[in-house]
């Protein structure tokens, strides 16, 4: 097992990440305060593990809800659910709230241990790839709106990761890839050589090589860990995690929430990105086109949907959460590895990177 720590002073937090720690339940035991929890999954992951985690936990009484799956579920409705559980099951603040599933499962599960009598813990148990590598970690929970992803939620922090890798394996290929693109911005992020590892190793961690997939979560973690201890609430170097989230969660937005999964709509995000950047002069075509073949040897969308038009993707990008004084602010590239944040952008060459579409990247 390994063992990453988000260092956030006394609010500090471990993930745990290793290969059977499902089986190994207890080792969360100690991040549940009480005697009292509620494991919240859905239709897909409770058939496979929920047995599995509540017999780690056989001295404390798990109550559970099993929502239905998908990202067009991550919904203030939904969410009430939760919130209707905890209340049936007369759950008082000494409860803990247990995250057992991908990212909605997570999303929903911190946005309700924040609100649920004015915050009660919780633990993140990710088992999808995307989860395990970011959205697990850091603290960022919500739902979504019609009008914009991600829009009513909360900063709150988790006591404990536990990222078992061995759940990987049950993941469809389609999921596993759009965790993959996760793992790509990383590299491309600020990480160099873990990008130049990732164009190595693309193929293993493509057919789901364990080894290769440990190794890629490790890293993932270690890079979210520094930056958010760096920056907790997002107020600077936090928003480089964004990297292909403006449009990316445009596309989502647009064709309708869970008919690209997050990590494709990012994936096509990062090579639009790659594209505007290259424009501005800052990114080589060698180094561009580098970074879309990364993703497209991935499986992954490079490019966005032929649908979209300019007017969708500006209309939908004003709702973006880093929108700043009415001004778009993206994240883009310098190099690989060097990601900045910015604004003001020449208007032509964002509509030349909007109008490209499967010629994106071209030089």
């Amino acid at each position: 097992m390994i063992k990453v720590e988000v260092d956030l002073g006394e609010r500090t937090y471990p993930i745990l990440i290793g290969s059977n720690l499902l089986g190994q339940a207890s080792l969360i035991r100690p991040h549940i305060h009480g005697k009292r929890a509620l494991i919240v999954t859905n239709e897909v992951v409770a058939p496979l593990y929920l047995e599995k985690l509540k017999s780690g936990l056989s001295d404390v009484q798990c109550d559970h809800i099993v929502l239905p799956d998908g990202e067009h579920t991550k919904t203030l409705a939904t969410l009430s659910s939760i919130y209707d559980k905890l209340l049936a099951d007369r759950h008082e603040r000494s409860t803990t709230l247990i995250a057992l599933g991908g990212g909605v499962i997570g999303d929903f599960t911190g946005f309700a241990a924040a609100t649920y009598q004015r915050g009660v813990n919780f633990v993140q148990v990710p088992t999808t790839l995307l989860a395990q590598v970011d959205s697990s970690v850091g603290g960022k929970t919500g739902v979504n709106h019609p009008l914009g992803k991600n829009m009513i939620g909360a900063f709150y922090q988790p006591q404990c990761v536990l990222a078992d890798t061995e759940v990987l394996g049950s993941l469809p290929d389609k999921e596993l890839k759009a965790g993959i693109a996760e793992v790509i911005k990383y590299g491309l992020i600020d990480n160099p050589s873990f990008f130049a590892w990732l164009e190595d190793n693309i193929d293993g961690l493509v057919a789901g090589d364990m080894a290769l997939l440990a190794e890629a979560v490790r890293v993932s973690c270690e890079e979210k860990a520094r930056i958010v201890a760096a920056d907790e609430k997002e107020g600077g170097v936090r928003a480089l995690l964004n990297l292909g989230h403006t449009f990316g969660h445009a596309i989502e937005t647009a064709m309708g929430y869970g008919t690209w999964l997050h990590g494709e709509a990012v994936a096509a995000g990062m090579v639009m990105a790659a594209d505007l950047s290259c424009r501005l002069g800052w990114l080589s075509p060698a180094e561009a086109q580098r970074a879309k073949a990364l993703l497209k040897r991935a499986g992954l969308p490079v490019s966005p949907p032929p649908a979209m038009t300019t007017d969708d993707f500006l209309r939908l990008m004003a709702f973006d959460k880093k929108v700043l004084g009415g001004k778009i602010r993206f994240i883009l590239l310098r190099g690989l590895g060097q990601a900045v944040i910015e604004s003001g952008i020449d208007a032509a060459l964002l509509q030349q990177t909007l109008e490209a579409k499967e010629g994106l990247c071209q030089g």
